[in-house]
């Protein structure tokens, strides 16, 4: 975050974190006037503005050791020597994908078989044990008297049969008027 103050653009330790680096790494530029009032004013910036300069100074001296002359020799053979081998087929392929992998690939298909393995697991539980959590299953005679109480057509049949019987009473008015024999 920038601002001006007294006509000058002053910057916070914020800001210069992130010119940091582009005025180690870049010396023959010159740096920012504000990032320079910065450092100026805050001890911990400048700070880690010389302890970077220091790093890499320090990594300038450094010397990378030389390849070995042969490098190149070998790597020639090394390469021949893997485009003559023959391929791999896919068995051998997958075997050792598997045994240099991270298992990132596989986490999908974990996810997948681990889903099967409940819903298969769940669905014999249910096979197992298909009551669990109901009442008791009632006698036969219990849900017959259950279904007639509940059936109003059955009642109507059982009174049909009951006067069926009975002969005489075929219509319900004519038994008021008729006479009990003895």
């Amino acid at each position: 975050m920038s601002f001006k103050k007294n006509n000058l653009t002053t910057i916070d330790c914020k800001d210069f974190g992130a010119e940091l680096m582009d005025i180690v790494l870049t010396p023959e530029l010159a740096p920012s006037v504000a990032a320079v009032a910065h450092m100026k004013a805050c001890p911990p910036c400048a700070e880690e503005y010389i302890s970077f300069q220091q790093t890499f100074s320090l990594l300038d001296t450094w010397i990378a050791p030389e390849p070995t002359p042969y490098f190149n020799q070998k790597l020639a053979v090394l390469m021949r020597e893997e485009q003559a081998a023959p391929r791999m087929g896919w068995f051998e392929s997958l075997a050792t994908r598997l045994r240099f992998n991270t298992g990132r690939n596989f986490r999908p298909a974990m996810v997948g078989a681990l889903s099967l393995a409940l819903v298969i697991g769940g669905g014999s539980l249910l096979v197992v044990a298909p009551n669990v959590g109901h009442s008791p299953e009632a006698s036969a005679a219990v849900r017959d008297l259950q279904i007639f109480d509940r059936n109003e057509q059955a009642f109507q049949q059982l009174d049909e049969l009951q006067d069926d019987d009975d002969g005489s009473q075929l219509n319900p008015d004519s038994s008021q008027n008729s006479a009990p024999t003895t």
